[in-house]
């Protein structure tokens, strides 16, 4: 049976998941200063992990919500706040299993869904992210020229 980590132990982890969740280094620290503010040396694994999540969803998903128009009586006027969530989450739940190893049932807890859609958002999420990284690396190259054998 695997050691549960620290706090302490997992800062790393953390910085990189808020790296790859925030996208730069600013806010990376911002999520990780906000997330250690409200844990402890000995609180759990998981709990440390929550609260990175809820530190998260607090500093970058309100900005993303608050572009989508008020809702109005429609039932499908939460669908964008949906959305914009369920992507964060299926990015998360990505970073959790690969930076910090964490097994699917243990990222179930953490996100507070069920093991299947973990078990999904997994296979799809890294496809997705694979995908996203290679366009983005494709923007960086600008003016490079690729000849692919044609």
């Amino acid at each position: 049976m695997a050691m549960k980590k620290t706090a302490a132990e997992l800062l790393d982890d953390i910085y990189n998941i808020a790296y790859w969740m925030s996208g730069s280094k600013e806010g990376a620290s911002h999520l990780v200063y906000r997330t250690y503010l409200k844990v402890s040396l000995k609180t759990p694994e998981i709990e440390v992990f929550k609260t990175f999540r809820d530190s998260y969803f607090d500093s970058f998903i309100h900005d993303k919500i608050a572009c989508i128009p008020k809702p109005s009586c429609n039932p499908m006027a939460h669908l964008g706040e949906v959305i914009i969530q369920q992507e964060a989450d299926v990015k998360l739940s990505v970073l959790l299993s690969e930076i910090s190893g964490l097994k699917p049932c243990t990222i179930s807890k953490v996100i507070g869904v069920p093991l299947d859609n973990i078990r999904l958002w997994l296979t799809s999420g890294r496809r997705w992210l694979a995908e996203k990284s290679v366009s983005m690396d494709a923007l960086y190259r600008v003016g490079v020229s690729y000849n692919w054998g044609n």
